[in-house]
């Protein structure tokens, strides 16, 4: 099947056909757009000027990897520590899967066993290994027993969460709605408003604290 994940026909392609470029894209897929992060293994591609390959890239010198990330335009917003965490994938790709990426998921047996080996995979948090989970069961047809409740919700059908479900530009344009107001929910959770409320001092007595907010709330209009 293939992808529409960085919305370039050319990016999206090397995606689809290559693993390994695929999950480079998902380990740059953090605090950036993600169109910027699924785009950025073809630039990669063409600054080195050789195919991906998780062999050459594990052998490279960091100092030179770290300069293809760090040519302008950026790779990524930080683009020394992201290709320090590349390398490493690579690495660990050619000393436990030859090399060969999709042998991570082809070799999988169960939905427990593909999470693990996907967790295991440096710059894979616990979320971001179920939304992998859940783009191969959902778009690549990688699918072993129990693959859905390992990936929850990010497999649930019908939904617009992740990039597992990206596949027009309709859906990114859904998918960063989603993204958008769980981030303000989180942040209105996070962050109550504490103006005018009493703060203690180290003696016992209080003293207002008065925030940007409150101030302006404040303010008089024009």
């Amino acid at each position: 099947m293939e992808l529409h994940l960085s919305q370039e026909p050319e990016a999206d392609a090397l995606l689809s056909k290559s693993p390994f470029a695929l999950l480079v894209g998902m380990v740059l897929d953090q605090q950036v757009p993600l169109e910027w992060a699924f785009a950025s293994p073809l630039e990669l591609q063409r600054r080195l000027g050789k195919a991906l390959d998780p062999k050459r890239i594990a052998q490279m010198d960091p100092e030179a990897l770290a300069s293809a990330f760090s040519s302008r335009p950026a790779l990524h917003r930080y683009p020394g520590s992201m290709a320090t965490r590349v390398q490493e994938l690579a690495k660990l790709v050619v000393e436990r899967y030859r090399a060969k990426p999709e042998e991570i998921w082809n070799g999988a047996t169960s939905g427990d066993e593909l999470f693990r080996r996907v967790k295991e995979l440096p710059g894979f948090g616990e979320q971001k290994a179920k939304i992998f989970v859940a783009l191969l069961g959902k778009q690549l047809g990688v699918r072993p027993v129990g693959w859905e409740s390992v990936s929850s919700p990010f497999s649930d059908p019908g939904t617009f969460r992740s990039v597992a479900d990206i596949t027009d530009v309709e859906s990114l344009n859904n998918v960063r709605a989603f993204k958008q107001a769980m981030k303000a929910a989180n942040k209105a959770k996070a962050s109550p408003d504490k103006a005018g409320k009493p703060a203690k001092k180290a003696n016992g007595s209080t003293k207002k604290v008065t925030t940007r907010r409150a101030r302006a709330a404040s303010a008089p209009t024009r």
